[in-house]
């Protein structure tokens, strides 16, 4: 060890390891602990060595403020406490917001309907992702939720419309519909279905009116085509 090591660890120990006697009456060793790691025990006494806020420019603010002082927004703080102690703490308090919320909301939750768009086979091997672009839009005029998704596998070239009332007692006409975009950019009927099959890469609703939707050519060629459609939803 160089002189320069052993200055460092003799400083280390002068530091944090002199004797305290105004700590010979508490439970535990008779020596500060190093001021770090007393912040991270997971225990409820006080810290050995508290820090110094004197001069720290936040609880000097917060002094001098009279609105901010006993505010409830602002979390305690406990300068005689570790890390852990102030984790259970916050932890605590946030539990408590959000229980009342969890509370109501799930008791306001029920099944509206059950509609089965798919089945699987029963084998333990993974099932494979068959619901894929689930995209949610709330048109507010009407009071509508939509739904848009695609089903892989048969489907590819459709793309699914979900429509349910904000109102579940009420129901809408046409509350599920698929729209396939095999074909429909061909130029004429005289072209054959499987020169021009498109598929849907990804949709979203644009407004309340129009839905756009990103179309892939199907045919394995180099330079397929890519569209960017907007629809009307009527």
């Amino acid at each position: 060890m160089t002189q320069k090591d052993i200055t460092f660890v003799a400083d280390f120990l002068t530091e944090h390891f002199n004797e305290a006697p105004e700590l010979y009456n508490r439970k535990g060793k008779y020596f500060n602990v190093e001021r770090v790691g007393q912040y991270l025990k997971d225990e409820d006494d006080d810290l050995v060595s508290p820090p110094n806020t004197e001069g720290n420019q936040w609880f000097n603010f917060l002094k001098n403020s009279t609105h901010l002082k006993e505010s409830p927004l602002l979390f305690p703080y406990y300068p005689e406490k570790s890390l852990h102690f102030v984790k259970r703490q916050m932890e605590g308090v946030i539990d408590q917001c959000l229980q009342k919320p969890s509370d109501v909301i799930g008791k306001s939750v029920h099944q509206a309907i059950c509609m089965s768009l798919y089945r699987t086979s029963q084998s333990e091997d993974s099932t494979p992702q068959l619901f894929k672009l689930p995209f949610l839009w709330n048109d507010k005029a009407s009071n509508i939720h939509y739904v848009l998704f695609t089903i892989l596998e048969n489907s590819i070239s459709k793309i699914y419309i979900l429509r349910r009332h904000t109102d579940t007692s009420r129901s809408v006409s046409n509350g599920i519909l698929a729209v396939d975009f095999g074909n429909f950019l061909n130029n004429s009927i005289n072209e054959s279905s499987d020169s021009r099959c498109y598929s849907c890469l990804d949709a979203h609703f644009y407004d309340d009116e129009t839905v756009t939707v990103v179309l892939k050519e199907s045919v394995e060629q180099e330079g397929k085509e890519r569209v960017l459609a907007q629809l009307p939803l009527s």
